[in-house]
């Protein structure tokens, strides 16, 4: 067994900081554009909020769909326990 530290790998990981603060500076860059382009142009954009609702119910049925279908044998469980009760 050799105790070379040139040989030995390291275990702590190595973090990404110049991308996660790239990533950072891009969002915030888009978030002030963003804010500017609403403040100017308020007008064009409220028109279609009755369309950007609808926009909104497959959006989140897209992003939130996933994960949740694991309670449903709760749901029957809780159901037999309030049938016993009102016997």
């Amino acid at each position: 067994m050799s105790t070379d530290p040139s040989q030995q790998t390291s275990s702590v990981p190595q973090t990404d900081r110049p991308s996660r603060t790239l990533w950072v500076a891009v969002a915030m860059t888009a978030l002030i554009v963003a804010f500017y382009l609403l403040r100017e142009h308020w007008g064009h954009v409220a028109g279609f909020w009755p369309y950007l609702l609808l926009l909104a119910c497959p959006v989140m049925h897209l992003f939130h769909s996933h994960g949740g279908h694991g309670g449903h044998s709760h749901h029957d469980a809780d159901a037999g326990r309030s049938s016993n009760r009102d016997a």
